[in-house]
């Protein structure tokens, strides 16, 4: 998918090189914030030219990074694990947004009630790679065997018209009974929701599932170490956007329709809105030590970290993200 680009500049005549951002799923409230700091030009405003591209499974935008091929990766935060071993060479410049984003959806077929995780038992559950592990980790926490309960997490099978945007496919997956179930973002959530198709189960960020869950992972805003290192204004650039974005939508939340215009399909873009306002009260852009060291113990748990992970690698010191909390 070609790059979306914010080429305008106001109130410099400084020429900055083009960073280029990955998301691993755009048509998604997820990585939102980042979306929307490019289309309402936020970085612009910090002085920064930023373009878009979309980049599946997450752990290929993080390998993207590591080899000099992306700039700036907006993703889940523990998934730079899958090309940074034990957080070394990157830095988590801010938060998109608080806590543990996906949703477990089951087929309405089911009459589950929400919270009943016994309706999993024998299910194929449709799970991006990197994302699977955020169900994997929650599952055992609650008790839930999946090779004795015979529960199958994968990727979404193939179908025809089938997209890189991960939750869009795994609606369409769900609809078409090729999974029974499926751990994705909320547009997919609000997709299956509305037609009908699909109740939601767990939402980890409204208190559903084991509380530790909730730390994780989260939305980041990941760089090179040598990013940071090199120029430390312009990574607080574009910390600052992202917290400018989120004044921005906190005051006029109606703008995500705007955004969703310019990058979604006309369906999921009338869904955005909604979704935007119902996040809100996520959107901090802090990283606390309590989160950090909420991730690095479910890394260490499902064996992706070998070490525990350390605040001060992990989160870039030279932010206002970066927290004595």
């Amino acid at each position: 998918m070609a790059a979306v680009s914010c080429l305008k500049r106001t109130g410099s005549n400084k020429e900055f090189a083009m960073l280029k951002l990955a998301v691993p799923d755009m048509v998604s409230n997820s990585y939102f914030p980042a979306e929307a700091a490019i289309e309402l030009g936020h970085f612009r405003d910090n002085g920064l030219d930023v373009s878009l591209d979309l980049m599946f499974p997450v752990d290929r935008s993080y390998k993207a990074l590591r080899d000099g091929e992306i700039d700036i990766v907006a993703g889940s935060a523990h998934s730079a694990l899958a090309a940074f071993p034990n957080f070394k060479g990157v830095k988590l410049l801010c938060a998109q947004a608080q806590g543990m984003y996906w949703f477990l959806v089951m087929h309405a077929d089911y009459a589950a009630q929400r919270g009943d995780l016994s309706v999993l038992k024998g299910k194929r559950i449709g799970a991006a790679p990197w994302v699977e592990t955020g169900l994997r980790g929650l599952l055992a926490e609650a008790g839930i065997d999946i090779e004795r309960d015979g529960v199958t997490i994968a990727p979404v099978p193939s179908q025809p018209g089938q997209t890189v945007n991960f939750g869009l496919n795994a609606a369409k997956a769900l609809e078409a009974r090729l999974i029974d179930g499926f751990w994705a973002n909320g547009m997919a959530a609000e997709i299956a929701t509305t037609r009908g198709i699909g109740k939601v189960i767990l939402d980890v960020r409204r208190g559903d599932g084991p509380s530790e869950a909730f730390d994780y992972t989260f939305a980041s805003i990941a760089v090179r170490d040598e990013f940071v290192a090199e120029d430390p204004k312009r990574a607080q650039a574009i910390v600052q956007a992202i917290v400018d974005t989120h004044a921005h939508l906190h005051k006029n939340p109606d703008v995500a329709a705007q955004v969703g215009a310019a990058l979604f399909p006309a369906n999921e873009a009338g869904l955005i809105t909604t979704l935007i306002k119902r996040d809100l009260p996520f959107y901090d852009h802090r990283i606390s030590r309590k989160t950090v060291a909420g991730m690095s113990r479910f890394a260490r748990h499902m064996n992706l970290a070998s070490q525990d992970l350390a605040y001060e690698d992990v989160v870039a010191s030279r932010t206002s993200a970066f927290s004595d909390v």
